[in-house]
């Protein structure tokens, strides 16, 4: 119906013209956001793109501390910040990029694809965040996503769409170790040495991470 907003969740990496040719195609159809058309990391390009459509753009999902953000803030841009609390920095470093967006009149969605305590880590940044706009969550329908944890009312997300934030210790939630365990042994594994299990490799081997998806 039409009081839900629909965006586009991320392009790729067009190049500058063919993001130009796609963001002119798609704003007839008043989407609430494009995301990800090109890298981040091309702030010149971003307000290239955004003075050619009228479509509001969104990015920063692989973006890491809020100096990251800070080329596309001063130069406006994007509409909306796209930070993962995951990956941008924990849960106070987003929180200090939605503030430093708000001083620029940028709002922020959350990019969330995680665990529930990703979910309520980033509900508790959301909450205390002016500029927040949406928060994304990929588990909606997931069986056994919503016992992981205890402590909070379930479904997770209301019908209103909305997820109440926890008011208990720290993010408000607790673990359901046997939940856990059953949705290890799903995936057909052996809980007993996957439950928190030593990442020692990862102390001589390269993430080989890359600054963009």
């Amino acid at each position: 119906g039409w009081d839900i907003p629909i965006a586009a969740d991320h392009f790729g990496h067009f190049d500058i013209e063919d993001a130009i040719k796609m963001a002119q195609a798609l704003d007839p159809f008043n989407l609430a956001w494009l995301e990800d058309m090109i890298p981040w990391d091309y702030p010149d390009d971003y307000v290239r793109l955004r003075n050619a459509c009228k479509t509001p753009l969104a990015t920063g999902e692989d973006i890491y501390l809020k100096e990251g953000f800070l080329p596309l803030f001063e130069k406006k841009a994007i509409s909306i910040c796209h930070p993962d609390l995951a990956t941008a920095g924990g849960l106070l470093e987003t929180k200090k990029i939605g503030d430093l967006a708000m001083d620029h009149g940028i709002a922020m969605a959350m990019h969330m694809a995680g665990s529930p305590l990703l979910l309520f880590a980033s509900a508790h940044c959301a909450a205390a965040t002016e500029n927040f706009l949406a928060l994304e969550h990929h588990d909606a329908d997931t069986t056994y996503y919503e016992n992981l944890v205890d402590g909070v009312p379930k479904p997770f997300v209301g019908k209103d769409g909305f997820v109440q934030v926890p008011n208990g210790p720290g993010l408000g939630i607790s673990l359901n170790e046997e939940a856990i365990k059953d949705a290890i042994r799903r995936d057909g594994k052996e809980p007993d040495k996957l439950y928190f299990p030593p990442t020692e490799e990862w102390n001589k081997e390269r993430s080989h991470d890359r600054p963009w998806s």
